[in-house]
């Protein structure tokens, strides 16, 4: 008896949700995926921000390959001279701002949440950290414990103690980051409550109440990097250069890397007292490493342009439409509000229908996401905003 592709991924495959999209997808071009049964769909998503530069672009395929062909895994982080490793994090600390040049490199977003959430608790000394309410760091223990949200928490308590939240552009509640305070873990534009972009004002006060009161600036830039607010890192948006940055997602071209970076006098805290404190077997991986070094190079020749920029006005020119209330965001990290959850996951599902990806944020519901790869070209994007407009004048 034939079992199928769908049966097995049901009986087998750990799931993550009551209801998972379920598409069967055998191929990935561009901006494109095409189904088992043929069907080809537009990923306005970027797969959650992670092909910035499209899917298998031929300058990240021929860096793997390369890679390839002189090896894989040698040894745990940290403890072989690698050249993907060493390429990569010197022309990383190319785009870091002031003086962020050593990196640490891991797996993924949350393992790059975990690694600086234990620098800033070694740097300081100091037991407190400080997040924002309806931000998204990570699902694991440590990086879970800086959700706001108790729908997604609290099924996993005790998580970690003596995590306090802030409403975020609120001035009058800076007063909490202390002197007992260890690191501010922050997105400058919160992705999962729908791309909402803190205020330059609000960004300037924070970094400055931190070097008052001694507590680090940890800026997640997990979703935000790589190009997708229309500047390499968003912090650069705001002329901010904070203690800490973490990246990942769009970090390795659809290969699986993160990282976070700090200035080298502080990294070094995590190399003694104790030794090894943090390490990881895969991190770094030469082959994501090469795949990374090919995706900024990539990403580099988009923002050499204007071509961002562009599409993000094509986008909110195009979409103002009676249906959608607002959108939120920057460069290609858009969100657009419609009315409720139940109009907005139609209007999802219906696009997906008709050939175009796109997703609902985890802290607003009634908002579609606008992510496509930095690459799309504008006859793509004309062909996208096609589908979202007819399916807004269905709803």
């Amino acid at each position: 008896m034939h079992i199928s592709q769908r049966q097995l991924f049901f009986s087998h495959v750990a799931q993550t949700s009551p209801e998972p999209l379920a598409l069967e997808i055998e191929k990935a071009e561009g901006v494109y995926l095409f189904g088992s049964d043929g069907k080809q769909y537009l990923d306005f998503i970027s797969g959650i921000s992670v092909s910035n530069v499209g899917h298998r672009h031929p300058k990240v395929l021929a860096a793997i390959q390369e890679q390839l062909n002189k090896h894989m895994h040698l040894m745990v982080y940290g403890e072989y001279i690698q050249s993907p490793q060493v390429k990569l994090a010197a022309a990383l600390s190319q785009t870091l701002p002031g003086n962020l040049d050593s990196i640490y490199f891991v797996n993924s977003g949350t393992e790059a949440t975990e690694g600086a959430i234990k620098l800033v608790k070694r740097a300081t000394g100091r037991k407190k950290i400080i997040a924002f309410k309806n931000s998204y760091h990570g699902s694991t223990n440590g990086a879970l414990s800086l959700m706001s949200d108790e729908y997604f928490s609290s099924a996993y308590q005790p998580l970690l103690p003596h995590i306090e939240f802030l409403n975020p552009n609120d001035e009058s509640e800076l007063s909490k980051i202390d002197n007992e305070t260890a690191g501010v873990f922050v997105e400058l534009i919160r992705g999962e409550a729908g791309a909402i972009a803190l205020d330059e004002t609000f960004v300037s006060k924070l970094k400055a109440h931190c070097e008052l009161e001694g507590a680090l600036l940890v800026v997640d830039e997990i979703q935000s990097g790589f190009g997708r607010s229309g500047k390499f890192w968003t912090c650069e948006h705001y002329d901010l250069i904070p203690d800490v940055i973490l990246m990942a997602k769009g970090m390795g071209g659809g290969m699986p890397i993160g990282a976070f970076a700090a200035k080298q006098s502080l990294m070094k805290e995590l190399s003694h007292n104790p030794v090894l404190g943090h390490i990881t077997t895969f991190g770094g991986h030469p082959v994501s490493c090469m795949a990374s070094l090919a995706t900024l190079e990539v990403v580099n020749e988009v923002l050499a342009t204007t071509h961002i920029q562009e599409c993000e006005a094509i986008i909110r020119e195009e979409l103002n439409h009676p249906k959608i209330k607002s959108i939120n965001g920057k460069g290609l990290l858009l969100a657009a509000e419609l009315s409720s959850k139940e109009e907005n996951f139609t209007f999802i599902k219906n696009c997906i229908q008709d050939g175009l990806i796109t997703d609902w944020f985890l802290f607003a519901d009634h908002k579609f996401r606008i992510a496509p790869p930095l690459t799309i070209t504008k006859e793509e994007l004309d062909s996208a905003l096609d589908i979202i407009k007819s399916n807004l004048d269905k709803i």
